[in-house]
């Protein structure tokens, strides 16, 4: 397919934009329109086609009848319009007609031109199997309740809502544009995914979902290539505007420069979380990933403002955070082996973990490197960790050191230091998984078992990351 501008600039990385056009289907209101569909490096465009009738067939329409009202007719220079649909009778059922469509047709006879009563009798003796021809006509749509349009296609929420994050007259809601069914959609923080919220066992739906979360879009494409081929091009043109987001919102929260706080955000991305159902069913759901220099934080819709940033549904510290699994899942035979990863994290209520998918190799790739990465430099950030316990009935203080290593002193100020020891003196780690850690350096103290008052998890696993830290910078600098 063609190429647009590559994206990005000063300093970000390259993307090489997408530019496709083609004819898809879009799901709207329960049925699929045959739309033309337009990619730009920023925004996916929709268009009905106007093209000429659709064939409906019914099938069982002699038992209650079609199950159609009609409006319209040459007396009223109207054409002829089904104005109702009845539930349960053969219309209705055959998912195909909806209100606003212009009966060209019926078993081949020509009601351009027929009258009402004319168009009457010809839907009456047209027998059990009925093939109506049939085109939606948006310029009678006042004369009837409000059709399915595609520029009615709901899509709120999207526009940014802090100044800083506007700056382009894409960056919005989805624009009507001009007197054609038309829908346009930008694509900056979209996410377009496969097999999430609709099953696809013929492989060809394309899922895309609005930035707040709230509206999905379900694109369907003639084969299983096709639907690769689109979903290709969407993915790589959001993934394009990444640096753009992700420099907007540095901006906008005031994280760049040392006095940031480590609070600067160094990764941002829609992906899949698995969640568990009651009786122990799994399904996905779309969570978006925001990787600071301390924190990994999770939402169900894109922070737009600074008061929506404050408030994650999950935010957890990369220092106590580990990446467990990364690569391929469980097989499907349509959809091939899903690409997933997991991170655990060391809380006061135990460990949390969660599973991940995302849609591509490279983006596994990416986010592991990230993830990795991001732990280590929060290592390398924080320095130090201190948490207050006992130890054989007298308060004292722990202190792991990134370069240092352990510590244990008197609880008092200035309390007098009880053992010291580097990293590599450590022999043995162990918890209870409630309160108490146990550390052996091989002394002639022996086994220290420390009561953290609480539980240990969140120290074991910043001490694992420390080590895998130290480990991975040995290997750098060796």
């Amino acid at each position: 397919s063609p190429r647009c501008g590559g994206g990005g600039g000063g300093g970000m990385a390259v993307w090489t934009r997408a530019c496709k056009t083609g004819l898809l289907e879009l799901l709207l209101r329960e049925r699929w329109v045959r739309v033309s569909a337009e990619l730009s490096g920023e925004a996916l465009s929709l268009t009905a086609e106007p093209g000429g009738g659709e064939a409906a067939v019914l099938n069982g329409a002699e038992a209650g009848g079609l199950g159609i009202s009609i409006r319209g007719g040459r007396e009223n220079r109207m054409p002829v319009l089904i104005s109702r649909i009845f539930p349960g009778l053969a219309a209705e059922r055959s998912g195909a007609l909806r209100l606003g469509d212009a009966i060209l047709a019926v078993n081949g006879v020509d009601l351009r031109d027929a009258t009402h009563d004319q168009a009457v009798q010809a839907l009456k003796r047209a027998g059990r199997e009925v093939i109506l021809e049939v085109k939606f006509m948006r310029e009678v749509t006042p004369y009837i309740k409000k059709p399915s349009l595609v520029s009615d296609l709901p899509w709120e929420g999207a526009t940014p809502q802090s100044p800083s994050l506007s700056g382009s007259e894409d960056s919005g809601s989805p624009q009507h544009q001009g007197p054609r069914d038309r829908k346009v959609i930008p694509l900056k923080m979209c996410f377009a995914a496969r097999n999430l919220s609709m099953p696809d066992l013929e492989n060809r739906l394309i899922e895309l979902h609005s930035p707040d979360s709230r509206n999905t879009l379900i694109l369907r494409c003639k084969d299983t290539a096709t639907a690769h081929s689109w979903f290709t091009a969407l993915h790589a043109n959001i993934t394009a505007l990444l640096p753009q987001v992700l420099a907007e919102l540095n901006a906008m929260l005031g994280t760049g420069g040392a006095a940031a706080g480590g609070r600067e955000v160094k990764h941002i991305a829609w992906l899949a979380e698995q969640a568990r159902l009651d009786g122990g069913r799994q399904q996905w759901r779309p969570v978006l990933m925001a990787v600071t220099e301390k924190d990994l934080l999770l939402y169900d819709g894109m922070p737009w403002t600074r008061d929506a940033w404050a408030s994650p549904c999950h935010s957890y510290p990369l220092v106590a955070t580990r990446l467990v699994h990364s690569g391929s899942g469980r097989r499907s035979p349509a959809l091939g082996s899903e690409l997933t990863f997991a991170t655990r994290t060391g809380s006061r209520q135990g460990v949390e973990m969660h599973v991940f998918r995302v849609e591509t190799h490279r983006d596994l790739s990416s986010w592991t490197r990230v993830l990795v990465q991001g732990c280590h430099a929060a290592a390398e950030l924080i320095k130090e960790v201190s948490v207050g316990c006992t130890l054989g009935g007298q308060e004292v203080q722990l202190s792991i050191h990134y370069e240092g290593g352990f510590t244990i002193c008197r609880e008092e100020p200035g309390g007098s230091v009880l053992f010291r020891y580097p990293y590599e003196r450590l022999k043995m780690s162990a918890d209870d998984g409630i309160r108490t850690l146990y550390l052996d350096f091989g002394g002639p103290e022996g086994e220290l078992a420390l009561d953290l008052h609480s539980c240990p998890k969140p120290i074991v696993f910043v001490l694992h990351t420390f080590l895998s830290a130290k480990v991975t910078r040995m290997g750098l600098l060796a």
